[in-house]
């Protein structure tokens, strides 16, 4: 075919394809604009597509214009940071990375052209002057080692910024106390990153207990274990860490018990265990256990581990259910099975949440509050709190007795507003 052959048919078919558009307009404008949806305020909308059986579609994000989003710089460069959060970023609809802290120019200079960040916005562990001065950065997200939450969080504080940091909090109540009061004394937010508080599944299993629908939970169950090596990293070197397997990944056994049932416990009893001559537990605990006991009757028993293979599960026992809950504390995976009597019949229901990434939505939470003045969910009385128990812990394990915590009166006496069912805001 020549090039004019080829030509007049393009023409003929264009024309052909805006008649049967003309055709369809009118058709069009008066049915359901089911594939082309609608705006409505900030958000396009899709009519249902499917039958009612089917579940709901999730309506497309709705992410702020960059100009509108709340500036994070990232204070350490390290595994987590470059594995989850800087890439968490990309599907955050609120926040936006604009800087970066780290004492590694060149692993610095190296992440910001992955990211875009201009060379200017990359700043050391002393530059606090520089980062107060740049109104792009609102809040600094603390990702170094435990004991150094402590000076990042007051640095930051002091230079005018919000802070969003790691768990545990810090190594002290002490500090913890030191890291509140100087958020506070600065008029700014204060928000530690429990991601399990936001993710999807985990809010799922928290309303099954909290509305009471199988009766009163009064058993927890919950095993974070995970087989560490490398003996010279900072999670082994306790003026670092704090601790071993119960401030990493403890914590999570912890305070998914008090974010589930919403109460604080009044009691613990708790053994530690390290293997002989293992290098890497010279200076902290490869192994814990723990019971703690609630004051509507919960006893929650739990588990953490350094030195077995990787196992991150949750179970609850109701009345009239029991729920399983695998993947409870990682970072993916996440599945809820609900076994209950229909009829003659054990019924195993398989609830199916849609994954969302856990960091972003942490990070667009955080956003949130920056922007409308809103107390964090998870605010430093949060990661206080652990912290006092933790430290109760160690003091059963050490003397192999429970210990008793003061009674605590109400239900999320350490959190801020609870969070809208979209998980936002």
């Amino acid at each position: 075919m020549s090039d004019p052959d080829r030509r007049q048919m393009l023409k003929l078919a264009a024309t052909a394809a805006g008649a049967t558009l003309a055709g369809t307009g009118a058709a069009r404008a008066a049915e359901p604009v089911v594939d082309t949806g609608t705006v409505q305020g900030s958000q396009v909308a899709f009519p249902a597509w499917t039958a009612p059986t089917e579940r709901p579609a999730a309506p497309p994000p709705a992410p702020l214009p960059p100009k509108d989003r709340v500036g994070f710089a990232v204070l350490g460069l390290g595994r987590l940071a470059l594995e989850e959060i800087l890439p968490a970023f990309a599907q955050s609809k609120r926040a936006k990375l604009t800087a970066l802290i780290s004492g590694t120019p060149e692993k610095a200079r190296l992440v910001a052209e992955q990211y875009g960040i201009a060379p200017e916005a990359v700043y050391g562990y002393g530059d606090w002057a520089k980062i107060g001065a740049n109104p792009a950065i609102q809040a600094v997200y603390v990702v170094t080692p435990n004991a150094l939450h402590r000076e990042a969080t007051l640095n930051a504080a002091a230079a005018g910024k919000h802070v969003l940091c790691e768990k545990p909090m810090a190594t002290s109540a002490a500090d913890c106390e030191a890291m509140i009061a100087a958020c506070a004394r600065a008029g700014r937010h204060l928000m530690i990153a429990y991601r399990c508080q936001y993710e999807p599944n985990n809010r799922a299993v928290e309303a099954l207990v909290r509305d009471k629908r199988y009766g009163a939970a009064l058993l927890y169950d919950a095993v974070n274990t995970q087989n560490m090596a490398a003996p010279t990293q900072w999670r082994f070197v306790k003026a670092l860490s704090g601790g071993g397997a119960l401030p990493d990944i403890g914590l999570y056994c912890l305070n998914g018990a008090r974010f589930i049932t919403g109460e604080e416990p009044t009691e613990v009893y708790a053994h530690t265990h390290s293997t002989p001559g293992d290098p890497r537990f010279k200076e902290v605990e490869e192994q814990v256990t723990f019971t703690l006991r609630f004051p509507s009757g919960l006893v929650a028993n739990c588990a953490a581990s350094y030195g077995l293979h990787e196992n991150r599960r949750l179970g609850l026992g109701l009345p009239a259910a029991a729920i399983d809950f695998a993947n409870a504390f990682a970072y993916t995976g996440q599945t809820v099975q609900i076994a209950r009597r229909d009829g003659d019949a054990e019924a195993v229901i398989d609830r199916r949440i849609p994954a969302k990434n856990q960091f972003a939505l942490e990070l667009d939470h955080m956003a949130d509050c920056i922007a409308t003045g809103r107390r964090p969910r998870t605010p430093g009385e949060e990661g206080l709190a652990d912290q006092r128990i933790m430290e109760a812990i160690y003091r059963s394990a050490e003397t192999g007795q429970p210990v008793s915590l003061p009674k605590v009166e109400g239900l999320d006496t350490t959190r801020g507003p609870a969070l809208p069912p979209d998980g936002q805001g």
